[in-house]
């Protein structure tokens, strides 16, 4: 038997459902109504610290309550997104995510929280550009120059990285992928002793992040042939990205974003994207994380989704086809 709603009962939920969208435009305009935390899953002073501090101090001030950094480090990223996938979504938790939480679903597996599906991404953050860089005396000025020695017989050039799975080690994998080289790779542990070893000369190629390449490219302590992105940075105008150099289908890049657990109201996360845009066009803002060796690039919910979705299928491409564990 079909149940047919009377004109009362049709009438009754219209006004419900057109009572639903200002109840819901009310709870955004009410938050925040208390101080708004914000989960970094790694340790004070890093790239995404950094990105966090930048974000909660203007959006401290835009929304006029505290906003606190929660440091939760461990397990390259893994305890701090655990911790923020439990909290309640109410918008009163954030999360600053980063590549990690792109690669970490295939390199580790088997994770306790889910970054696609308890999360609601809510802007992208900051971009931190890896630079292809080479000791003084190796024979090659350009990216093609680098690919030519690389192929030739017998050459035993190598990069490296701040660490196996890492960032660092990815782009050196990734450019042996799009370049058709077999650069050798030497994990270290940071970022500065990688650094170290390539100005010593004990290896020759480093695909650096910013904030370790700029000092000693601008000291003329190693050569840099080009930025792994599809545009020139504004840290280094001067020097090519990698399409101009011949690798169009490069890029490789660290980067951080803006989460909240899933389940949060879409009229709140509406007012943190529009406020956290905002904060993030803002010349102190921007002109703090250049400092930090990071490029501000605030957008949109879906295009954040977007981008995560094709930063997982592409590092899941690269680790499969290099093998790469964290064994």
């Amino acid at each position: 038997m079909t149940i047919h709603p009377t004109r009362r009962q049709i009438v009754a939920g219209g006004l419900l459902a057109a009572a639903a969208q200002p109840l819901a435009a009310l709870a955004a305009d009410a938050w925040p109504s208390k101080p708004v935390r914000f989960i970094v899953p790694f340790p004070p002073g890093g790239p995404v610290d950094t990105t966090a501090r930048a974000a909660g101090q203007k959006l401290g001030e835009i929304w006029n309550t505290p906003t606190v950094i929660d440091n939760r480090a461990g397990a390259g990223g893994v305890v701090g997104a655990q911790a923020a996938a439990r909290e309640a979504p109410d918008g009163y938790t954030l999360f600053m995510g980063a590549i990690h939480h792109s690669v970490n679903p295939t390199l580790m597996g088997n994770l306790p929280y889910d970054i696609e599906k308890d999360f609601a991404p809510i802007s992208f953050a900051a971009m931190f550009p890896v630079f292809i860089v080479v000791h003084p005396s190796v024979p090659a000025n350009t990216v093609q120059e680098l690919i030519a020695l690389a192929k030739k017989p017998g050459s035993t050039l190598s990069y490296a990285s701040s660490g196996n799975g890492g960032g660092t080690h990815l782009a050196g994998e990734l450019f042996n992928m799009e370049a058709g080289t077999k650069l050798q790779h030497v994990p270290y542990k940071g970022s500065a002793p990688a650094m170290n070893d390539l100005l010593g000369g004990q290896v020759q190629i480093m695909f650096s992040d910013a904030p370790t390449a700029l000092p000693q490219i601008k000291a003329g302590r190693v050569k840099v042939l080009a930025v792994a992105s599809k545009k020139r940075s504004a840290m280094l105008p001067d020097v090519p990205s990698a399409a101009e150099a011949g690798l169009p289908g490069y890029e490789a890049y660290s980067w951080t974003a803006l989460f909240a657990p899933a389940r949060t109201p879409q009229a709140v996360l509406d007012r943190i994207n529009a406020d956290f845009n905002t904060a993030f066009k803002d010349p102190a803002v921007r002109q703090r994380l250049l400092d930090a060796g990071a490029e501000a690039a605030p957008g949109t919910q879906q295009e954040m989704r977007d981008f995560l979705r094709a930063e997982i299928a592409k590092w899941a491409r690269v680790i499969k086809t290099a093998g790469i564990t964290t064994g």
